[in-house]
């Protein structure tokens, strides 16, 4: 066991602050990583402050981050796919138990006995397991992403959660060259969606209840950008969409966006409103359309990612900070003041 640099909350109302915690010394098939950056998810957010309660109490204290790239630094005896000095990312896991039936499909994200990388019980030291908002990491190797060296690491930092969460169901539902794809809302995630599915070949639209963000969206790769609170342009592409990706948490009508649809069409949630959504049944109905939601993706679909990332250029929009401004990024990040990522570079640590 050594002892880590870190930044934790001591609780809900307590802000991230200088820290020195517990990480296991390998064993045989773990891999030590020295973390560059790590991306801020507005799950550290609800996490540290104990909003998702009834879903996963917060054990205190907590240190977040899920979204880190590195350098390894040390491997076990048993490794076999890295070795010191290789560039590795962590995402939102860090165990499974391997033999369920999702494990075994390359599903490990619904695994029950799933183990993520902050606040969930740690089997090795007891305790709860701590995330990417410190110097260094040890995970077990299956956990361990290889990170392209021909990308900016800061941008690739957010793709172990919002990439993922995205690619993954743009590929799921099939989205292909020549599908009409809508993306609603562009945030953290909703940038994420534009950039595959126009690098999958779809003709993108953007929803937006902001006009501000249309050039924003041109930029980032839709084809059209519609206001949603304009009744005249949604009514213009009523059943026409092959697969719509929601990325909305604040409360809004999936109706208006089910309507959308085109025969078989789906939409996919992947943002999370506090409120429960309300479905009305016609809408599902009358053209055969299906309603899903979908939850950032296994070890090997992540690495697809990545490696899809690698090859079509793409990362975050990321704005660097240093650890010192994490309690001032989390309150803009609650008023959407950031394009569209922040990242922690983890060298600021060093100074605490």
């Amino acid at each position: 066991m050594y002892n880590t640099k870190a930044y934790s909350a001591a609780s809900a109302t307590s802000p991230l602050a200088s820290d020195t915690i517990a990480r296991r010394d390998p064993t045989e098939h773990d891999v030590q990583i020295e973390i560059l950056f790590c991306g801020i998810c507005h799950s550290d957010v609800h996490s540290v402050r104990n909003e998702w309660s009834d879903f996963m109490s917060t054990t205190y204290p907590i240190v977040p981050g899920h979204e880190m790239v590195g350098r390894i630094t040390q491997v076990g005896s048993a490794v076999t796919k890295y070795k010191p000095g290789d560039l590795a990312g962590v995402g939102c896991m860090v165990d499974s138990d391997g033999t369920c039936p999702q494990c075994k499909a390359n599903l490990e994200q619904f695994c029950p006995s799933l183990t993520l990388t902050y606040n969930s019980p740690d089997k090795h030291l007891g305790g709860v397991t701590y995330g990417g908002y410190s110097d260094s990491i040890v995970v077990d190797e299956r956990f361990v992403l290889r990170v392209p060296d021909n990308l900016d690491l800061a941008g690739v930092a957010p793709l172990l959660c919002a990439g993922i969460t995205t690619y993954s169901p743009l590929r799921h539902w099939g989205v292909t060259k020549d599908k009409k794809v809508g993306v609603v809302g562009l945030g953290g995630l909703g940038h994420m969606g534009v950039k595959f599915a126009r690098a999958f070949g779809a003709h993108v639209v953007v929803f937006t209840t902001s006009p501000g963000k249309t050039e924003d969206a041109l930029r980032l790769g839709a084809h059209e950008v519609v206001v949603s609170r304009n009744a005249d342009e949604m009514q213009k592409h009523a059943g026409s969409f092959d697969f719509i990706l929601d990325t909305v948490s604040a409360k809004h009508d999936i109706n208006v966006y089910l309507n959308l649809l085109r025969l078989d069409g789906n939409i996919t949630l992947v943002g999370a409103p506090e409120n429960p959504l309300e479905v009305a049944a016609f809408s599902l109905i009358m053209g055969r359309r299906s309603l899903s939601g979908s939850n950032i993706g296994g070890i090997a679909e992540t690495q697809e990612m990545l490696d899809f990332c690698s090859e079509h250029n793409i990362t975050a929009n990321v704005e660097v900070i240093p650890i010192q401004k994490v309690n001032e990024a989390y309150e803009r990040l609650l008023k959407s003041d950031v394009k569209y990522r922040f990242c922690i570079d983890m060298a600021s640590l060093k100074s605490e």
